[in-house]
């Protein structure tokens, strides 16, 4: 979100930030928190001069009647009466305009940094660089719930029996290959100074409407029934909101997590052949991290986390690639965002395995979220980034570590894991 003095200040910038996002119908939303903000400002200051004015009536009051002149203070204090019911008239219209003005500064997207592609949608987005050499074996490699169920490590007719689409069983080896990657990315972020930790699942609708865009929720969120919590579609969302309505001292600063956590995503809507299995699913888990800094240093930290993922999945010998989200597919609170792709040998082409995100200060001001420095208080960063999503990331893994006779070899930092077994075997 927005701050209102930038908007108020800066509207075309706003506008055009806007059409740089190819949301024109938003356009409108601008002019209207104009004049939302008029009249607020309006109402406050009028308030003020009534309030002022009581005040000095009141003083008046005990004057006359000091001097005996009882009408003449009845008459003041009917006054007074008056402009109390119109200080409360006012107040009331004023929390109405601040409850409209949030919402109309709540869907008007975010600034996007200047060095974001423009484009129209994820069609657009730009590579950025390749990391490791894709490789396609000289045998046909089958779909990954192929090679699941080859291993005994998957069953997704008793979960549609129990869950319904969209939910499975791992089972055996392969569920021990998925626990086996996600403590690695537990143990492989504690090195690189992230600490651990294991947030709430559900959150409060307050987190919700601070951390994500409006139409996001609609689209991922689960709701508890008569409940105000929903269930976490992503950990960060729970670790942000760790840190609602604090301010930090900035010796404090970066605050720097790693967090494992379940997520559940409504994900609507029909979805192709690729998006079948366990790519695009309603449960699986995840190992996060985010970070809470400085404005000056909040790039600085988009590089790092990004490259915190990619050099995970290289560490496992898998090629992957960063992808630059264009304007068009940033979410309304991005600044700025990255996508990792892990490389596919059997559709010979990457896919999205992970996703870094730089919101400036916009999560920071709906959260409150303040750094204490030498020059006062002001908002922080924050940024968030996939380590790593076992279902997504199992795919990869299963596809550039078969084997011809059907086995997959175990990469040296995973077998501690995975009980010394150098592979998992028919």
């Amino acid at each position: 979100m927005l701050d209102i003095r930038f908007v108020r200040e800066n509207p075309e910038i706003v506008k055009e930030n806007i059409r740089k996002k190819f949301q024109e119908q938003k356009l409108p939303l601008v002019e209207k928190a104009l004049q939302l903000d008029a009249e607020n400002r309006a109402i406050k200051t009028e308030v003020e001069a009534l309030r002022s004015e009581r005040n000095k009536a009141s003083k008046q009051i005990g004057a006359l009647m000091g001097q005996g002149k009882k009408e003449e203070a009845e008459q003041i204090k009917e006054e007074i009466a008056k402009k109390g019911t119109k200080i409360e008239d006012l107040s009331k219209r004023e929390k109405e305009v601040e409850e409209e003005l949030t919402k109309v500064m709540m869907v008007i997207p975010n600034i996007i940094d200047p060095s974001v592609p423009i484009g129209k949608d994820d069609s657009e987005n730009v590579e950025v660089e390749r990391f490791g050499d894709p490789n396609v074996p000289d045998f046909e490699i089958p779909y990954h719930t192929e090679i699941m169920e080859a291993l005994k490590g998957i069953d997704l007719d008793s979960a549609r029996k129990v869950a319904g689409n969209g939910f499975y069983y791992l089972m055996g080896d392969i569920a021990r290959l998925h626990s086996a990657v996600i403590s690695y990315a537990r143990d492989f972020m504690i090195e690189r100074g992230f600490t651990y930790c294991v947030p709430p699942f559900m959150i409060r609708s307050d987190v919700v409407s601070g951390v994500m865009s409006f139409a996001e929720m609609e689209s991922m969120m689960y709701k508890i029934e008569g409940e105000d919590l929903f269930l976490i579609g992503t950990s960060e969302h729970s670790m942000i909101g760790k840190f609602i309505d604090t301010i930090l001292p900035e010796k404090t600063l970066p605050q720097t997590l790693t967090s494992y956590s379940p997520c559940f995503r409504k994900e609507k809507g029909a979805h192709g052949i690729e998006e079948r299995g366990v790519y695009r699913i309603h449960q699986f888990e995840k190992q996060e991290m985010i970070v809470i800094c400085k404005p000056e240093d909040s790039m600085i930290w988009f590089d790092k986390l990004w490259q915190n993922t990619v050099d995970l999945f290289r560490s496992l010998e898998i090629p992957v690639r960063t992808l630059e989200c264009c304007s068009g597919d940033l979410a309304d609170l991005k600044v700025k965002s990255v996508d990792v792709e892990a490389w596919s040998p059997r559709q010979k082409k990457y896919f999205e395995v992970g996703s870094c995100s730089n919101l400036g200060d916009a999560q920071a001001r709906r959260l409150k979220i303040r750094i204490s420095g030498e020059n006062g208080k002001y908002l922080a960063h924050t940024l968030n980034n996939t380590v790593v999503a076992p279902p997504r990331m199992l795919i990869a893994f299963l596809e550039n570590n078969l084997q011809a006779d059907g086995s997959i070899s175990i990469p040296e930092p995973l077998r501690p894991y995975m009980g010394g077994k150098e592979k998992i075997e028919r």
